[in-house]
């Protein structure tokens, strides 16, 4: 395969046809350069749609009540049950599945003050495990934390925009006060969404407080609106589901065909029916791209066989003066492999280039796509993409290679 001879001819058979070598490497480098681009297109398709869900976590389920639509135990159907802070130590103490639970009720548009500013914004209650599961960050001081919730302390924690207007924008305001109807609260942190998005940019105009709190200071009645929880390592949340709605069933006295009286939504569902979604797109993008390349390593068998035909005489020459049916194969091979493997590598380069520019000026420009973002080419599926083009020229130069080995070299000087 290293014969200096045999690569001389190599070289100059392809110099002598030019253009026919050239479209020959074409259709592989265009086979390749499409599985290499659709592939990164593909892969920022699928960055965009998860980048939409945001750093929460994504093996979550949120719980509500709504109206029952059946009788059971005596009570009739249409009736709203209200979740309670029970309701979530009950869960706690009765399905170790789950990780983490974190409860939110809602005072909206309540007034909050600070010195002689004063607003309307939305009060939570909550307890320290909301920050473990939503896309949340502190960008000063600390969160809502478990002696705060143990203790009923008058601690709040606020958002960026609530600091900006009571406070001045970028004020250190930890430590300092801020009135809710009249009680006073201790600003412990800041906080705010880590990665903006339309259904998250009220958290940066939310004020939380610890949940128990909110019950005495402003007599909730042990009320919650909803609830977020996360399953264990390992688990997954629509295993628990069942589980957590059955015992909210039973605790308030829903029946258990109700398809009504216990809400939720599946974070985890959805995100795998993406997940699926997507396997399904590469599996498809794969078999366009494969079938480019394969009509590319078509047309090399085809011309590898026209070049065989066209050197008849010489190959029966070389065999009238002693050179091997291995010889044969072999220079007829080197050619092919040299041809898909050059070819393949540019139209490899180049759909990496292609895709890696396409980034940069995204980048450069700060051009933001909701469904698109970060397109990129996976190392593991170049190099895949490589050996599988060696392989295939190979074989494309197989039947080419075993036909010549075949001359007869008498018939074959007598060719015309």
């Amino acid at each position: 395969m290293f014969d200096r001879d045999t690569w001389q001819e190599i070289f100059a058979t392809m110099q002598k046809h030019k253009l026919r070598t050239a479209l020959t490497a074409l259709g592989v480098f265009w086979g390749i350069f499409m599985l290499i681009f659709v592939l990164g297109m593909g892969k920022g398709l699928e960055n965009g749609v998860i980048r939409n869900f945001g750093d929460r976590a994504k093996n979550v389920m949120y719980i509500w009540t709504t109206r029952t639509s059946l009788p059971y135990q005596g009570f009739q159907p249409g009736r709203s049950p209200q979740l309670k802070l029970s309701d979530i130590h009950a869960i706690k103490d009765n399905i170790p599945e789950v990780a983490y639970i974190a409860p939110r009720l809602s005072l909206p548009q309540t007034i909050a003050a600070a010195g002689d500013k004063s607003e309307r914004y939305e009060i939570r209650g909550e307890l320290g495990d909301m920050i473990r599961i939503e896309a949340l960050k502190v960008y000063a001081g600390r969160y809502i934390n478990d002696r705060d919730v143990e203790e009923c302390r008058k601690m709040a924690v606020i958002g960026t925009r609530v600091r900006d207007v009571l406070y001045g924008k970028d004020a250190d305001c930890i430590g300092k006060a801020i009135r809710i109807r009249g009680v006073e609260f201790t600003v412990a942190g800041v906080f705010g969404p880590s990665q903006l998005k339309p259904w998250n940019e009220d958290d940066q105009e939310a004020i939380v407080i610890p949940l128990p709190t909110m019950h005495r200071a402003f007599a909730a009645g042990g009320d919650v609106d909803y609830f977020v929880c996360s399953s264990a390592p390992n688990v997954l949340v629509s295993e628990v589901e069942p589980k957590v709605k059955a015992l909210l069933r039973q605790r308030h006295h829903v029946a258990p065909n109700d398809p009504q009286g216990i809400g939720g939504f599946n974070l985890e569902e959805e995100f795998q029916q993406f997940r699926n979604l997507f396997t399904g797109i590469k599996a498809f993008l794969w078999f366009v791209g494969i079938g480019t390349l394969l009509a590319g390593i078509v047309g090399v068998s085809n011309i590898m066989l026209i070049i065989v035909k066209e050197r008849t005489r010489e190959i029966g020459l070389r065999k009238a003066l002693g050179a091997t049916p291995r010889s044969i194969i072999s220079m007829i091979l080197t050619e092919s492999v040299f041809i898909t493997a050059l070819s393949g590598y540019l139209g490899l380069l180049a759909g990496t280039l292609v895709v890696g520019g396409l980034n940069y000026i995204m980048v450069a420009n700060e051009m933001d796509s909701e469904n698109f973002y970060n397109p990129q080419v996976n190392l593991t599926i170049g190099v895949s993409a490589m050996i599988l083009l060696v392989i295939a020229g190979a074989i494309a130069g197989l039947i080419p290679a075993m036909n010549a080995s075949r001359v007869n070299p008498v018939l074959a000087l007598k060719d015309e």
